[in-house]
């Protein structure tokens, strides 16, 4: 009996994992010799498995072992090659292709209860009737409240294929009756590039969030809006763009490259080197340029900022970057589920690697290290930033680093004097999102006279909206701590304006709001008034 207690289900279901997942992946693509010799070292664990399967005390579900040891397993190989189940597949896909098909609103979930927060232009909910504000309670005549209310199973009832219908019940203010509406589903664009305007007479501001198959399409479309400003500056903002295709990242670093620069390449032990270049017909090769970046950019907004820095054609401009350089390659299962597995790294055009050091297995440190790099104050100092790595040059000779992101060639950090623990705590709880949820909801019929940034930020700050806050959040159990409120007003009020047009507004009207004091904007500005 004792024998058997050393057999934890964990070790039982890695086991399940190897064998299986060994065995298979390479039956089915490689084959041959490299098949023999992995399945001897395996036979151990295959045997463990059946054995285990025919001769445990419990009846024992391999299958949900598996499907539970799967992340585990592959966490042991570095922090980005991931399992991700059948269920979690199709989600994973959508942020980054151009389009999914669904009902077109965005919602938040507040009390058990699914709240529409907006609802897409042009799009099935709105011409269905469903407002913002309005809270679904049922689904397909089945009610929908309680803890069963989570964002996977709000995703999985309200996308479905194109054409198909579902019916909502509706909870709407000043209504006492319930409200259905039949929606009927149909194709929801899912934009990359989510603003797009001139910050000033001459220089036109594109943002990007991630990097998906309709980048690059979005991007010369946005170029084009532009020159209809006649701009002669460009600001391309990847502050939290985590990544996605590097496919778009070239295409789009290729518009400002003259012919024949690298702009990436990739190897890996089992992958040989391949190289990205410019091909020289890009429209924009010599306009000014700033490349906006942040702790938050990371993967495929590295590469854009990496081959721009090296290959000196434009300024980075903002905080070091997040630091990913690996490159997944997606491999699916007969079941539908699939796993991203690491094969390559890539290397900028100077030669370095912008990963950033990580311990297999060690995931939480590799996790905290943005804590620890705010912590130890580099989101406010340049002098903080620690480089792992050594030192590489441009193509104009100048010292860049590797190891551990990019490095901006101008750092603008955080605001410290307004910065308090009171601030902190207000943003990173969430209560300031809620309390401006809450706020646009009981107040939509007023706030909704104001149709444009300037009248509602003015509008709102006669609310004294940062009082209304303070007040709230004590209630929520966020002590009021006057001398740092007082410490913070500015940011706070920032914030809580911000969130609200956003609610109001749009995501390009919240994106102007942030950008017309945001330092790095004015940095910006400063930078190519000095020319």
């Amino acid at each position: 009996m004792n024998k058997h207690n050393h057999f934890s289900p964990l070790w039982l279901a890695l086991s399940a994992v190897v064998g299986i997942f060994i065995g298979t992946f390479y039956a089915n693509h490689f084959g041959g010799q490299r098949l023999n010799i992995i399945n001897s070292g395996t036979n151990k664990l295959n045997n463990l498995l059946h054995i285990v399967d025919d001769q445990y005390v419990d009846s024992v579900n391999v299958a949900d072992l598996v499907e539970k040891a799967m992340p585990q397993l592959l966490s042991e190989l570095d922090p980005h090659s991931v399992y991700i189940s059948a269920k979690d597949k199709q989600m994973a896909e959508d942020d980054l292709r151009g389009s999914f098909s669904g009902v077109g609103i965005e919602f938040v979930i507040r009390k058990d209860t699914l709240r529409v927060q907006n609802v897409i232009k042009n799009g099935p909910s709105e011409r269905a009737g469903v407002l913002a504000g309005d809270k679904i309670v049922e689904i397909d005549d089945s009610a929908f409240v309680g803890k069963e209310v989570t964002n996977e199973e709000a995703m999985h009832r309200l996308k479905g294929p194109k054409d198909t219908k579902v019916k909502l019940g509706i909870v709407r203010r000043g209504q006492k009756e319930l409200y259905y509406v039949t929606v009927t589903r149909g194709e929801i664009p899912m934009k990359s590039v989510n603003a797009v305007y001139m910050l000033d007479e001459t220089t036109g501001y594109i943002r990007i969030k991630n990097f998906g198959e309709n980048t690059y399409p979005e991007l010369l479309i946005a170029l084009a809006q532009l020159s209809q400003s006649d701009f002669s500056n460009l600001v391309i903002d990847l502050r939290g763009n985590t990544g996605g295709y590097l496919g778009s990242a070239v295409q789009i670093a290729n518009e400002f490259l003259p012919k024949n620069r690298l702009i990436v390449y990739t190897e890996g032990r089992r992958s040989q080197r391949q190289e990205y270049r410019s091909d020289g017909r890009g429209s924009y090769l010599d306009i000014p340029l700033v490349i906006l970046i942040d702790e938050g950019s990371a993967s495929a907004s590295e590469i854009l900022a990496g081959a721009i820095q090296d290959n000196d054609r434009g300024t980075i401009i903002g905080r070091r970057s997040f630091g990913k350089g690996l490159v997944q390659q997606p491999i699916e299962f007969n079941d539908g589920s699939m796993m991203r597995l690491t094969i390559a790294r890539y290397y900028s055009p100077s030669g370095r690697c912008i990963q950033k050091p990580y311990t297999s297995g060690q995931d939480k440190d590799y996790e905290e290290d943005l804590m620890m790099r705010y912590q130890h104050g580099e989101f406010f100092s340049q002098d903080s930033i620690k480089h792992t790595g050594p030192e590489y040059h441009t193509v104009g000779g100048r010292v860049v680093y590797g190891g551990g992101g990019i490095t901006p060639d101008i750092f603008v950090g955080e605001d410290t004097a307004s910065y308090t623990s009171y601030y902190k705590e207000a943003t990173m709880s969430g209560l300031i999102l809620q309390f401006c949820y809450d706020y646009t909801d009981d107040h939509r019929e007023e706030l909704s006279k104001y149709t444009d940034i300037h009248s509602l930020e003015k509008y709102l700050k006669r609310q004294n909206i940062v009082e209304r806050f303070v007040t709230y959040a004590d209630r929520q159990g966020l002590k009021r701590r006057n001398l740092l409120i007082q410490r913070s007003y500015k940011l706070l009020e920032h914030f809580l304006v911000s969130r609200i047009i956003y609610n109001m507004l749009d995501e390009q009207s919240w994106i102007e709001y942030l950008n017309a004091d945001d330092p790095a904007i004015l940095r910006t500005l400063q930078l190519f008034n000095e020319k």
